[in-house]
């Protein structure tokens, strides 16, 4: 018997159990594409419009921190792949990530790989199936979109090239989901470790990119989403790049496979930290036992988005550029108020960046109760007198209030770097802060329908990350893929003021907070009225 006997039997397993969830990842990534390609004919249908875009985007260190550089600005394929870009390499490298520790850590975490490995299977079937699966994910991206950007009239090897660039990526991040499930024991650990590396990629590629040719770009090689963007597609498209992500993912699967010899099943590579002998008087409620299991992930979003702020609030001042390349643009914003007013609107989108990052940490948070359900942990402690209101209230406490922690921290980056900058730090605290903390409303929103779904239908609580990507694309792809208003105001980010710089409502932030309660109310009572597990 070989290492990998069985593996095929597995592949068909996981495409099988995933037979709703990749059609969705697939084709969603896919229709986002080809429909914001579509957008950009209305909005740069003329040469004229592309000619003022490559004017300002191209030197601007705000648009550089937040899309990357445009490399050619006179095709629409080209403008896509600087627009969409970053975003869909994002997005990529997330559903493979995600894939690999879905059928290798969280099956063996489970107890099934077990049952499985009891069979004629090999030893490194489970890892070569699960990154097979998320390998041929990422391949049909790329097709796909190439194929639908060829039939919508762009150039067939720009379009190959930008499609192929999001496969590499996805390859890279499968090698990346593959090392990380060898080194933890939980397919949560698994998938934040993934995910610290996917967020390191993205900064790395944000600081060299922004600091223009005049600043360290090698950071950006030392990225794979910056890879992405050196393929230049639809400009030289530079076909060899894409051997970078291809020759990394190799090495680190490689590396995976060599790794699961030489851990023992259900265990990782890195050593458990084993707890002391007597449990510290904080244990003795629900809410000292939340903390304990959520601190760790608090702390490591409040300390990313205090760092991502802080880069995007290094380039503000950089925005004021483009009054100087787009003397059209001038007037305008002059209209606005002004230089000041263009900053304030470059602040206010990097804000509402942070607040859909804040999403991810409060779905994470929020998913922790399901998580302890189906692990079994769940039950011993409502078998005591802790009752079910107050075990969840416990851990959405940490998805409501640390929301709060992690704006605040990354409102706090962006003013401490930005204020140094204009000689305001005091002035630029509190502003950003009070912006940041403002997108708190519609965050919770996210995390009542994550509860709700919990309390009323378990099974399908995972829907949590598609409505968020739902609100991604409203909100920020909305005017581009020109969808009526009524669609853009699904998503509650569209409710919130554009602070800094807008007039600040309350009347929304008060709906969007009623809302949120009234969701997480159904949550409550669901979870009270149904079965453990």
């Amino acid at each position: 018997m070989t290492a990998l006997v069985g593996t095929g039997a597995l592949v068909r397993l996981a495409l099988r159990r995933d037979r709703l969830l990749l059609p969705v990842w697939v084709l969603g990534l896919v229709g986002i594409t080809l429909s914001t390609a579509s957008g950009m004919y209305e909005l740069y249908g003329t040469e004229e419009l592309r000619q003022q875009l490559g004017a300002t985007a191209g030197v601007n260190p705000a648009f550089l921190a937040m899309l990357g550089p445009i490399y050619d600005h006179t095709t629409i394929g080209g403008i896509l792949a600087w627009r969409w870009g970053v975003f869909g390499a994002l997005l990529t490298g997330l559903m493979a990530m995600f894939l690999v520790t879905r059928h290798t850590r969280a099956e063996e975490e489970t107890g099934r790989l077990e049952l499985i490995g009891s069979t004629v299977t090999g030893r490194h079937a489970p890892l070569a199936a699960a990154v097979a699966v998320s390998a041929l994910a990422s391949l049909l991206i790329g097709v796909l979109t190439g194929l639908g950007l060829t039939g919508l009239g762009e150039r067939a090897g720009g379009a190959f090239a930008l499609g192929l660039a999001f496969t590499a990526v996805g390859w890279a991040f499968t090698g990346v989901g593959a090392v990380a499930a060898q080194l933890t024991e939980s397919a949560r650990t698994a998938n934040a470790v993934s995910g610290a590396v996917l967020g390191a990629a993205y900064l790395l590629r944000a600081v060299g990119d922004a600091a223009g040719d005049q600043g360290p770009t090698w950071l950006t090689w030392l990225s794979p989403i910056g890879w992405l963007e050196q393929v230049r597609a639809f400009a030289d498209d530079r076909w060899w790049v894409l051997l970078l992500p291809v020759a990394l993912s190799a090495l680190l699967v490689g590396a995976a496979s060599a790794l699961v010899t030489r851990r023992d099943h259900g265990g990782g590579l890195l050593p458990t930290r084993l707890g002391p002998a007597r449990a510290p008087g904080s244990l003795g409620s629900a809410f000292g036992l939340a903390w304990r299991l959520q601190r760790g992930m608090l702390l490591g979003w409040t300390l990313a988005l205090f760092a991502l702020g802080g880069v995007y609030g290094a380039v503000a001042r950089g925005v004021e550029q483009m009054l100087e390349a787009n003397p059209a643009l001038e007037k305008v914003m002059a209209q606005m108020g002004g230089s000041g007013g263009i900053v304030d609107v470059y602040l206010a989108s990097i804000v509402g960046i942070v607040g859909l990052f804040s999403s991810i940490y409060v779905v994470q948070a929020t998913l922790r109760l399901r998580t302890e359900e189906t692990d079994f942990r769940a039950e011993p402690v409502l078998a005591t007198p802790v009752r079910r209101v107050s075990w969840v209230a416990s851990h959405l406490a940490f998805a409501t209030l640390g929301t709060a922690v992690v704006l605040a921290a990354a409102g706090l980056g962006a003013g401490l770097v930005h204020g140094a900058r204009v000689g305001d730090v005091g002035g630029q605290v509190g502003r950003l802060v009070g912006a940041a903390l403002a997108h708190l409303p519609a965050v919770w929103v996210v995390a009542g329908i994550a509860l709700a779904l919990f309390g009323l239908v378990p099974k399908l609580v995972m829907a949590s990350w598609a409505v968020l990507v739902v609100f991604l694309v409203l909100g920020q792809l909305g005017p581009v893929l020109g969808l009526d208003q009524w669609a853009m105001d699904l998503s509650p980010f569209t409710h919130i003021p554009k602070l800094p710089g807008a007039d600040l409502t309350a009347t929304p932030l008060v709906w969007l907070t009623v809302t949120a309660v009234a969701l997480m109310a159904v949550g409550f009572a669901g979870f009270r009225r149904r079965d453990i597990g």
